[in-house]
């Protein structure tokens, strides 16, 4: 991995290291969202109902005969694969920067601990470039790899295809809401900060002391997950605290609920807090999408889902500057936390 050697910026802390052995998670729920593409209105609101519980209940869920087809799945994967096996130099062409948060990276940070992983970034929708670049301000730019025809056809053919099966998603957990179904839509217009990432983490010769991501929860309102057959994505379960392994399935996506839905829905639903965990002898790939809102939004919790009884549990903010804040401190290690929605939790016993 270009040189990647074992040293101590990869180390967790012992209280945050991954156990030799973890226990399968049992009870994930597996939705097949088929329904909603045949449209009966019944066959839909209990799928609705079925994304609402795993969203209250576990955070995340597990999503089969999604629509996706297996051709464009196949040309993205064989793209991800191609990429990771270029020559370091090839990948540090393409290398991102502070000022350019998109392209390859291999020294990210998760809550100021190095990740045992090796990245390429892109954006489905390019922004107009600024103007002017203002001072901090993040310009998104794809950098496509010239050395690899076929490479950017075959992602943008998979972004189009997760946006859709993204839409259907949020729909679902409108209608599990009780919203209108295309409530949430009007945040992903054009102005969107959605991005693909490419993840790719090779064997690592200390799994007991390092992690492929640290422990943490996902910021926008939704993840849609790809990964291979190896394993080693951990979530902890809500009941006892405990990490458990998410077992692969065959032609699925994993789908995390954001935080962005959290505050949308009043903490009704709540994003769950996940891991990486890397292995000794075989390499593994996975490929999120963010979905995210675009960068004008502010997020606040939902006007039909507050009342007298049930107030608002957030402050309103915008989602341009937290996304670009956490963005940077991903870059490098930082001397303080990293934002977080609780920043933005009300004190609600001192107003009531």
């Amino acid at each position: 991995m270009g040189g990647l050697s074992m040293d101590q910026a990869f180390v967790q802390a012992p209280e945050h290291r991954p156990k030799a052995a973890l226990a399968e998670a049992a009870g994930i729920p597996v939705i097949d969202i088929s329904p909603l593409a045949a449209g009966d209105e019944a066959s839909v609101d209990a799928l609705a109902a079925e994304v609402g519980r795993a969203s209250r209940e576990w955070g995340f869920f597990v999503v089969v005969r999604h629509g996706v087809p297996d051709d464009t799945m196949a040309r993205a994967l064989e793209a991800q694969r191609a990429f990771f096996a270029m020559t370091p130099e090839q990948k540090a062409a393409v290398r991102r920067d502070e000022a350019a948060p998109l392209g390859y990276y291999e020294s990210e940070h998760t809550k100021n601990v190095r990740d045992w992983k090796e990245v390429f970034d892109l954006v489905p929708r390019e922004p107009p470039p600024p103007a002017a670049v203002a001072d901090g301000e993040l310009v998104f730019e794809n950098k496509w790899p010239r050395d690899l025809p076929g490479f950017r056809e075959a992602l943008e053919e998979y972004a189009k295809a997760m946006e859709q099966l993204a839409l259907n998603l949020m729909e679902l957990i409108a209608r599990s809401l009780g919203l209108r179904p295309d409530r949430l839509h009007g945040f992903f217009k054009d102005d969107q900060t959605t991005f693909i990432r490419l993840n790719h983490y090779p064997p690592c010769p200390s799994p007991d002391l390092a992690l492929g991501v640290g422990r943490h929860k996902d910021a926008g309102a939704l993840t849609v997950l790809y990964q291979d057959d190896v394993g080693g994505l951990d979530v902890r379960r809500r009941s006892d605290g405990e990490w458990v392994r998410v077992r692969p399935v065959p032609d699925s996506f994993i789908i995390n609920v954001g935080d962005i839905v959290q505050v949308w829905s009043n903490d009704r639903y709540e994003s769950a807090e996940h891991r990486v965990s890397v292995n000794s002898h075989k390499e593994r790939f996975s490929m999120p999408y963010f979905f995210n809102p675009g960068s004008g939004a502010m997020i606040e919790p939902l006007d039909e889902l507050v009342s007298d009884d049930n107030p608002p549990r957030y402050d309103a903010y915008n989602w341009g500057q937290f996304f670009s804040t956490r963005k940077n401190s991903n870059f490098k290690k930082l001397a303080v936390e990293n934002v977080q929605i609780a920043h933005f939790r009300k004190d609600l016993k001192s107003i009531s």
